[in-house]
Order: structure tokens, then C-alpha cells, then sequence
């Protein structure tokens, strides 16, 4: 006897004779993943039957006896009373209906009139992925904030800037912050467009085809919340390119965490010492006492290539699918779920890590104060005397080669020292290599210098 004839038979049963049992079944089935649709497939169906009472399809009572059902049955799934049963519950679509009949009689089995499964599902995804969209917007603008009243609060304090993990030029730490403000920005923005493209109902699409029955789609999509219906029933059940729009979305955010993650453990090594990392977001070593490990920060690092990984896993399921639904679809659930989810848990730790390391601020401005990094503003101050440019550089290399050698910083240098490589050097070249002034001259839009920082904040403060 197949195991689904132990309980009721499932709701596609009519025309088989038998059922998948046992590990084809549990291979087939989605329900573990896509029970967490729980509230999304249950307002759905409300929508739904109200849409069909309103347009003669279904008697008011019925839709009243609908609606009441799928109020307790979400009563029970919120509870944990709710019991599914896995040798008919094939996902949540199916598990609620099967209660919802069981809970109200014959009325629960005219809930699917106008629908399939296919545009069901469909619903149900958007509607996540909308939701999660703006928990994702919530928690990237924290961060964005968490930047920005950090970087306030370190507005003086220099560190060496780098290319090529070099040491190239001073920088204001709260400069350097607010680069990841800015790319967090542009997360933002994409998260957002995201959220739009999830803002459309397929409810109508039923399987591939529309409906023979006079439904008002527009009537569903408005009840939930959703801007428009999707206008061709083919491309309502079939797509998840919204899908992938808030899985890439969240890789990039990855992206930018990492690359932050990445700089706060290096920048909490021995061997830099900018920071310290609160006990809170550290771990230490089973085995050496004096370990401090920044795990949190490299976990965000780790956890990206799994979101990464989930992009490419749905992007590789919808390449190569035909024309409407097929069950290669109920692969999009586990990698959109992952991917929001990792992303917006590490959104929050990383937001932690932010507000409660610890700057050292005199450990930063040493680490400025070497490598040469006034070079540049050397050869501009060469420039400022009518040298050409390609022509100051060389003077400078060349005074740069001779400090290598003789393993001097450029503010060790005496201006007759200076002299011997171009007569253009004067007295008040000495103020040019002191790191502050270096820091102070970068007054272009959108550089470190503390008044060019300013009109950043008022940016940022506009923008949050």
C-alpha cells in the first residue's frame, strides 16, 4: 500500500493510482524548505478568496468560512500546534489546504478555484522576497549609520593609506570609514531595486495560461500590497529573475563586508595594531591563553562565498528551463533564503564590530608618519614652482632613493639636503611633509581633508 493511502490522499491524486513513498517522496518534497511561506501562502489565499466571493465564484459564506479557517490554521502554525504531515504535506501549499479542509469542510476545497499551485508559489516567493528585501534596506542603513557616527567620532585621527596593501598616502581614518559608507550606499540602491521588481502579483497566471474564470487580479495584487499584476501569464509562474536580483543584491553587500572584515583583521594583528576588537566580537584558543582571534570578522568573510555560491546556484537552475513551470523551480527557495538570511545576520555583527572596536589612534598616526608618504606633495610642491610634473617626480624618486638608503623619513630631512636635488626646494617646503598638512591639503571634493570630510557627512546625514 503506498504510504499516502495511510492518510487522505494528496491533492493532485485523482489521476494516479499510486503516489511516490519514501525516499521519492521525501526527495520530491519541499516542504522543510518552504514552510517558513507559512504567512505569505496564508495571505495569499485570504486575498484570493475574497477576489473570488467579490467576483461570484465562490458564496460569501464560503469565502467568510476561508478566510476564519486560515486565520486559525496560521494560528497554529505560529503555535507550533500545527501538525504536518509528510506523507501527504508535498510543501506549505498543500499542508494548509489539507488543514484548512479538514478545519471548515467541502468550502476549504473551493480555496484553489482560479489557481494553481504554480502562480501560488509564485506569490508566496515575491512576497518574501519583498519582505526580506526591506529587513535587508533596514539593516544595511543601520550599518550605514553605525559608519557614519563612527567616523565622527574619529574625524582626527590619521592612518596611512594604501594601494597595493602599500603604504601610499595619509588619510583620515574617518575617510577611510566612510568609503564603506558610500559602497553600503550603492548596496542600498540595489536592495531597493530588488524590492521593486518582487512588487508585482502572478496570482491569476493559475498554471501557464490564465483562467477561464472572471477573477480581478488586480484586485489580489492591491489587497496584498503589490503594485501591479504581472502582465503575461507565461512569464507570472515561470521567472525568478527577481530572485536573483535580491540574491546578487546580497553577494555584493558580502562583498563589501568582507573587504571591510578583511581590513579589521589585519588592522587588529600584532603586526598592525590599529585596533582592538571588543571581547564581545573575538574568541580565543583552547590551547594559547594569551589568543585574541577576530573570528567574527573572518566568519563574514567565510560566509560570503556561500552567497556567493547561492547566486550562482539559482542562476544555473533557471538557464536552461523551458517555457512555464518546471520543478527544477522548487530549487530558487534554499539559495534566496541563505543568501538573505547570511547577509543580513552579517549586516548586524559587522554593525557591532564597528561600534565597539577600539582606535588606536597613536599606533595609526606612527604608521602614517612613515613610508615616505609625503613624496607626492613634494613633487606638487616642485610643480607649484613651475616644474613640470613628469620632471618633479624624478627629483622626488630620486630624494625618496636616497632616504631608502639611508634609511630616513622625509621630515628628517634639512632643506640644504633638499637643495642638492633641485634649488626650487625654499624653507617653507619644511611644513610640506608634516602628515597633518598633507592630510589638510586634499580639499577636492571627495578627499581626506577635514573640511572636504565635512561636506561628505552632510551628504551622508542627507541621505540617511
Amino acid at each position: 500500500m503506498p504510504e499516502h493511502a495511510k492518510g487522505a490522499a494528496p491533492l493532485w491524486g485523482g489521476r494516479f493510482s499510486e503516489a511516490p513513498t519514501g525516499d521519492l517522496a521525501r526527495f520530491g518534497a519541499s516542504l522543510e524548505v518552504d514552510k517558513r511561506l507559512w504567512p505569505h501562502d496564508i495571505a495569499g489565499s485570504k486575498a484570493h478568496a475574497t477576489m473570488l466571493a467579490a467576483k461570484g465564484i465562490i458564496s460569501a459564506e464560503d469565502a467568510e468560512a476561508i478566510r476564519s479557517g486560515l486565520d486559525a490554521v496560521g494560528e497554529e502554525i505560529a503555535s507550533g500546534a500545527f501538525v504536518f504531515d509528510p506523507t501527504v504535506d508535498e510543501d506549505i501549499h498543500m499542508a494548509i489546504e489539507r488543514r484548512l479542509t479538514e478545519r471548515i469542510g467541502p468550502a476549504g476545497g473551493r480555496l484553489h478555484t482560479a489557481r494553481s499551485r504554480n502562480d501560488q508559489v509564485a506569490l508566496d516567493t515575491r512576497l518574501f522576497a519583498k519582505e526580506a528585501a526591506s529587513g535587508l534596506a533596514r539593516e544595511v542603513r543601520a550599518l550605514m549609520a553605525a559608519l557614519l557616527e563612527r567616523a565622527k567620532a574619529e574625524r582626527d585621527v590619521i592612518l596611512p593609506g594604501y594601494t597595493h596593501l602599500q603604504p601610499a598616502q595619509p588619510v583620515l581614518l574617518a575617510h577611510h570609514l566612510m568609503a564603506y559608507f558610500w559602497m553600503f550606499s550603492r548596496d542600498l540602491t540595489r536592495v531597493e531595486a530588488a524590492r521593486h521588481a518582487a512588487d508585482a502579483s502572478p496570482l491569476g497566471a493559475a498554471a501557464l495560461a490564465g483562467t477561464t474564470y472572471p477573477i480581478d487580479r488586480q484586485m489580489t495584487a492591491s489587497a496584498l500590497g503589490l503594485s501591479s499584476v504581472i502582465p503575461n501569464s507565461l512569464d507570472a509562474v515561470s521567472d525568478r529573475d527577481y530572485a536573483l536580483d535580491l540574491i546578487y543584491a546580497s553577494s555584493v553587500v558580502m562583498a563589501h563586508l568582507s573587504r571591510l572584515c578583511e581590513e579589521l583583521v589585519l588592522w587588529s594583528s600584532a603586526e598592525f595594531g590599529f585596533v582592538t576588537m571588543d571581547d564581545a566580537h573575538s574568541t580565543g584558543s583552547s590551547i594559547m591563553p594569551q589568543k585574541k582571534n577576530p573570528d567574527f570578522a573572518e566568519l563574514v568573510r567565510g560566509k560570503t562565498g556561500r552567497v556567493y555560491g547561492d547566486l550562482m546556484a539559482l542562476l544555473t537552475t533557471l538557464k536552461g528551463i523551458p517555457l512555464a513551470y518546471d520543478k527544477d523551480l522548487q530549487e530558487d527557495k534554499e539559495p534566496l533564503f541563505d543568501a538573505v538570511d547570511t547577509a543580513t545576520a552579517s549586516l548586524a555583527v559587522v554593525r557591532g564590530m564597528v561600534a565597539t572596536m577600539a582606535v588606536n589612534a597613536d599606533r595609526m598616526a606612527k604608521a602614517a608618519g612613515e613610508g615616505l608618504m609625503a613624496a607626492t606633495d613634494l613633487a606638487d610642491y616642485l610643480v607649484g614652482k613651475g616644474l613640470p610634473f613628469r620632471e618633479a617626480h624624478r627629483v622626488v624618486g630620486s630624494l625618496v632613493a636616497r632616504c631608502v638608503a639611508e634609511g630616513k623619513a622625509l621630515d628628517d630631512l634639512t632643506l640644504a639636503e633638499l637643495r642638492e636635488f633641485s634649488e626650487l626646494f625654499e624653507a617653507d617646503v619644511l611644513s610640506w611633509v608634516e602628515i597633518g598638512s598633507v592630510v589638510a591639503r586634499r580639499r577636492s571634493a571627495g578627499g581626506t581633508a577635514p573640511e572636504a570630510l565635512e561636506a561628505q557627512f552632510a551628504l551622508a546625514e542627507q541621505l540617511l
